[in-house]
């Protein structure tokens, strides 16, 4: 089958990565990750735009497109070092949500069931609700916890007349029973949505979340370790879910509905990087890159950033684990070297 590539843009994988074609496992049968374009926005409540994020995030670099990315802090080339391959874009039909759903879960699950790890660009974040479910139909469902990066809940009930949409995948996820409530985490919360009643729900479903003003008072780091032991317990992997509206439209400003008050850049790479270093991830979606309302391609490159934190840490996990040096933050840069 020919490879379907892009719906929008040129075919380009990410970073120069080699691709592989979905229908066609022999192409990425000895994959570490496998990068999946998610180009949908027909789960939007406000601005669209996000079906061009994953031709944007793919792009968004000044380094040559050569398929190597050493990271300087972590001492690993996740490029290199990991198996990467991308799949292009799986066809999403703004106009049928259902059917687009559908089809990127189909992709999801046949990435996860050959052993790799699915890193699925988006789109808009209607579309965490089938990356989780093809990783967790994988893993077991109920088996797999969810870090959850976000300014919103996005734990709506029926919103314009739909049960699917940006607004409600997170409850869509606990309700089919893919994710359970008490093993879903949500970090950066703020602003004024949802409403008591929707709040109510996600108390009910024991979900922990942790907004903005708990985690300043709090600190960052003593939030997500808590966390981590939480997503960790009587589950065999966790799928991170990162909507780039988490930080604060000053720094992130292509995206779709922007929340003031939010993470730094810095902030949300550091946590990106101790959430693939520390836990077992199977599944990550980067999403609500919005590139019409992007100046100067800022969220485009953070977008690429994350992607490229998260493939760094997992590769200098997996280095640790075989046996090598452990990693240490305190190293100066030049050290050893």
């Amino acid at each position: 089958m020919t490879r379907y590539g892009p719906m929008f843009g040129p075919d380009v994988t990410f970073l120069g990565v080699p691709p592989c074609t979905i229908e066609e496992p022999a192409t990425y049968a000895d994959a570490d990750v496998v990068i999946v374009g998610a180009p949908f926005d027909g789960g939007t409540s406000h601005r669209p735009g996000t079906r061009f994020g994953p031709s944007a995030i793919r792009q968004a670099c000044y380094l040559p497109h050569d398929g190597s990315r050493p990271s300087l802090a972590l001492r690993v080339d996740g490029l290199q070092d990991l198996r990467v391959y991308d799949a292009g874009d799986v066809e999403m039909f703004s106009g049928d949500i259902e059917r687009s759903l559908a089809a990127l879960e189909a992709a999801v699950f046949d990435v996860a069931r050959v052993g790799a790890i699915p890193i699925v660009l988006g789109g808009d974040h209607s579309i965490a609700l089938p990356d989780a479910t093809g990783v967790a139909r994988h893993h077991g469902l109920g088996r797999v916890s969810l870090v959850h990066f976000d300014a919103h809940a996005d734990t709506g009930d029926i919103e314009f007349g739909s049960l699917h949409g940006h607004g409600q995948p997170m409850r869509r996820l606990i309700e089919s029973g893919a994710v359970r409530g008490d093993r879903f985490l949500q970090i950066g919360l703020r602003g004024y949505w949802p409403g008591p009643s929707t709040l109510a729900w996600m108390a009910e479903q024991r979900m922990r979340s942790y907004e903005m003003t708990e985690v300043v008072a709090r600190g960052l780091d003593s939030c997500l370790s808590e966390a981590f032991e939480i997503a960790t317990d009587e589950c065999e992997g966790v799928f991170l879910s990162v909507d780039v509206d988490v930080v604060d439209p000053g720094m992130a400003p292509g995206t779709g509905t922007p929340e003031p008050g939010g993470f730094t850049s810095r902030q949300l790479l550091d946590a990106v990087r101790r959430v693939c270093y520390e836990l077992p991830v199977v599944g990550v979606d980067v999403v609500e890159v919005a590139p019409p309302y992007d100046h100067a391609d800022i969220t485009a490159y953070l977008g690429n950033r994350v992607v490229l934190e998260a493939l760094s840490a997992i590769a200098r996990r997996r280095r640790d684990a075989a046996g090598g040096e452990p990693w240490n933050p305190h190293q100066p840069l030049l050290d050893a070297r």
